[in-house]
């Protein structure tokens, strides 16, 4: 085969010919770059997983989980707090405490029941106060809520047993949400 044999693969085409892979011979045009490679994107465009512009499914799920047990907070602060006024009622009124209901509560003092009433306010603001940073929050934001996933788990299997199942199960699914990939890609990302 010689140099200008239109049927050596390894010559140059003949004069007015385009080479196998030119524009308009029918394949697309390919980059200049050389051995087939595409370019490289340009340093640091591309440091990990794409950033998330809107808050994942999991994490607002969490979110509202959140807002459920502040609501369920106010719940058992009004009833710590008539539990206290009844307890304190029953102890200066003998025919109160006869009552089938005050008999079970003369268990506690009233003070004990005053302080339960203020934790669980207390552990109701914590809830709002991540509820709210969900939005703009980093991921100390994210730490903490999946502390207060755990504490509130445990905290809702022992005192509380009965009522803290709904507690206990709603702040497993916090941790959960707040722990998986989507969250820390939430909660990671980059701020401006």
């Amino acid at each position: 085969m010689s140099f200008g044999d239109p049927n050596n693969p390894y010559g140059q085409p003949p004069q007015g010919q385009q080479p196998p892979g030119a524009p308009g011979y029918g394949y697309p045009q390919q980059s200049q770059q050389g051995y087939g490679y595409p370019a490289a994107p340009p340093v640091g465009a591309y440091p990990g997983a794409p950033v998330p512009t809107s808050m994942p499914g999991t994490v607002s799920t969490a979110r509202v989980l959140l807002w459920v047990i502040v609501g369920l907070q106010l719940i058992g602060v009004a009833l710590f707090a008539i539990s206290a006024v009844g307890v304190a009622a029953a102890k200066n009124d003998p025919a109160l405490s006869e009552e089938p209901a005050f008999e079970q509560l003369a268990d506690y003092s009233s003070g004990l029941l005053w302080g339960l009433t203020l934790f669980a306010l207390a552990w109701g603001v914590f809830a709002l106060v991540l509820a709210v940073k969900f939005g703009k929050g980093g991921n100390g934001v994210r730490i903490t809520a999946l502390i207060f996933g755990i504490i509130t788990a445990i905290l809702g299997i022992y005192p509380f047993i009965v009522v803290g199942l709904i507690h206990t199960v709603l702040a497993v699914l916090i941790a959960v949400f707040v722990g998986n990939a989507a969250g820390s890609a939430w909660f990671n990302r980059p701020r401006y």
